[in-house]
């Protein structure tokens, strides 16, 4: 018995969609190399974590798996490398679960020490609980062969990844726009990962996914 896959949508990328993929890719790894500045040079107290309580050393686990999470995701889709269930792929997969694993959870308890407010703890708790579970789904869907479903969940998973991006691409607008911080602050615990998430199941609708075919 042998197994194919149906050609995966991303082989015939337009020139448009190829320039947006690869514009996410630059912003992952920028983001990633300034977010791994906790790592490299890690200060006592991390503003970024906004006087979080538990920023010490949760902080540093979260920035750890979520910039393993987006320079692995940011060429986990390529076809070249999830055509036929490469070896590349299971790899670079497993190591990219581990990072939203490790991302989202550390994320969850940052969460709940959140400073800012209930309203802050709802939308990045949701965004953490919402990462696991879709990569968790993703992941089990792999190791039961159903391929379609797999990708499906990992889409959202990967939109949900880069809030990481889009948070920091709201927090410098805020502060140019001379905007209350700490009100929009709120707002963008759910702004980073709402639209990302509404924008793949917008795609996922329009370009359903190809079954995995199975031969004898």
């Amino acid at each position: 018995m042998t197994t194919a896959d149906a050609p995966p949508p991303g082989r015939n990328m337009t020139w448009p969609a190829r320039i947006g993929w690869v514009t996410v890719a630059i912003l992952c790894v920028g983001i990633a190399a300034y977010s791994a500045r906790y790592l490299l040079n890690p200060p006592t107290t991390p503003a970024g974590a906004l006087n979080n309580p538990v920023g010490v050393p949760w902080l540093f686990i979260h920035v750890a798996g979520a910039v393993t999470a987006l320079l692995v995701g940011s060429v986990q889709f390529l076809p070249g490398l999830r055509r036929r269930s490469s070896p590349p792929h299971r790899w670079t997969g497993r190591v990219y679960v581990a990072g939203c694993l490790v991302g989202g959870g550390a994320g969850l308890i940052l969460a709940f020490g959140s400073s800012a407010g209930p309203i802050a703890t709802a939308g990045f708790g949701a965004l953490a609980v919402l990462w696991l579970t879709f990569t968790v789904l993703g992941w089990r869907a792999a190791m039961r062969g159903r391929i379609a479903e797999h990708r499906r969940w990992m889409i959202r998973s990967w939109a949900l990844t880069l809030a990481a991006v889009t948070l920091r691409i709201y927090l410098p607008l805020v502060l140019i726009a001379g905007l209350e911080f700490l009100p929009w602050y709120r707002a963008i615990s759910f702004l980073a990962w709402v639209p990302n998430l509404m924008l793949a199941e917008l795609w996922l609708r329009r370009k359903p996914e190809s079954t995995r075919i199975i031969r004898s």
